[in-house]
């Protein structure tokens, strides 16, 4: 199986939001006591049929009786064995489950990681959470491994612990009724059959939703529709807030996966939707492709204003300066120009030549 495919976020919920250790641990109760029942009406059995053979069946009908007797005592002995095997198995089982249990990440500390991230882009109009962004990614990326090696764990120990398992031996013909005329001392053991079936059949429980009108499973909120959403009005899989649309996507009325925001249509954004044209823009109002602020436009700019490809890191460069440089005769006077004499010039204007 392809743990990796899913967010830890859904990985974490379904270990500690399921059912438990405790339908492993009621099965497998069942099961020993399954076993100690066919045990005892193996020894039952037993005991009455060596007595009989040994005093009043003494002709040859009696002999063919006792024989017909045999193959039932070896079911039961057989079935107590592979009851009492299966008691162990499940308790392996159970072992496996806890181990992996531990070792996944708790689904509060995914949603803290998950919150301050969701903060951090929120407030990086200019670049100034891009280490804190990194690196509650890089934590958020070795939950993810985390969970991901709990889980191979868990599936290997519980493949291992069923795969031992054999199937029980075929009932013997003219047994079906063993809990109706022969009640006593073997239909306690049928009784005991039908409770261990029923408890092992409750290992597996889906998980429920908490809220009103979800469909899916796993799903903590309202009218969700899918698996693991964690909000109202979700559609898809392991989303954590409201009104998105797709998997994996953190904050409010996004379009796609891995997004984290509000607004965002697309895969794997950041920041604000509505309020920038382009791709991969944070902030406000920018538009191209990898900008980061205010009103930028162009390619991978950083701050306020700025404009072209060059991947700016500064505010907007002033039109009177940028109209000096690019002019020959003036771009001397521009360097030669005092703080004071650049701003003077910058409003009453220049010189028709250079100095």
């Amino acid at each position: 199986m392809n743990f990796a495919v899913l967010p830890p976020e859904v990985k974490s919920a379904r270990m500690h939001l399921g059912a438990g250790l405790g339908p492993m641990l009621t099965a497998a109760a069942a099961w020993d006591g399954l076993a100690a029942e066919l045990g005892s009406a193996a020894t039952s059995f037993s005991v009455v049929t060596t007595g009989l053979t040994g005093s009043l069946w003494l002709g040859p009908s009696s002999a063919a009786m006792a024989d017909a007797a045999a193959p039932y005592l070896g079911w039961l002995n057989a079935a107590a064995n592979q009851a009492e095997q299966a008691a162990v198995q499940v308790r392996l089982a159970a072992a496996a489950f806890e181990a992996a249990l531990a070792a996944t990440v708790h689904p509060a500390l995914i949603s803290a990681n998950r919150s301050q991230f969701v903060s951090l882009v929120l407030s990086n109009l200019f670049g100034q959470n891009a280490t804190a962004i990194a690196d509650a990614e890089i934590h958020y990326e070795q939950m993810c491994a985390r969970d991901v090696a709990a889980m191979f764990d868990y599936y290997s120990g519980a493949s291992a612990a069923v795969s031992t398992l054999t199937p029980f031996p075929s009932t013997l013909r003219g047994l079906a009724n063993l809990a109706g005329p022969t009640a006593g001392a073997y239909g306690a053991a049928a009784a005991t059959v039908t409770a261990a079936a029923a408890a092992a059949q409750d290992i597996v429980v889906p998980f429920r939703n908490v809220g009103l009108a979800n469909v899916g499973q796993g799903n903590l909120g309202n009218a969700n529709i899918g698996d693991f959403n964690f909000g109202s009005g979700n559609t898809g899989s392991g989303n954590i807030g409201s009104g998105n649309i797709g998997s994996g996507n953190v904050g409010f009325g996004n379009t796609g996966n891995g997004n984290s925001g509000i607004g965002l249509t697309g895969d794997h954004l950041r920041g604000f939707g509505g309020m920038n044209s382009g791709t991969g823009n944070v902030g406000f109002f920018n538009s191209g492709t990898g900008n980061v602020g205010i009103g930028n436009s162009g390619s991978g700019n950083w701050g306020i204003g700025n404009s072209g490809n060059g991947y700016n890191t500064a505010t907007t460069t002033p039109a009177s300066s940028t109209w000096a440089m690019s002019t020959p005769a003036l771009s001397s006077t521009w360097r030669d120009c005092s703080a004071t004499e650049r701003a003077r010039c910058s409003t009453s204007g220049w010189p028709t030549t250079a100095s």
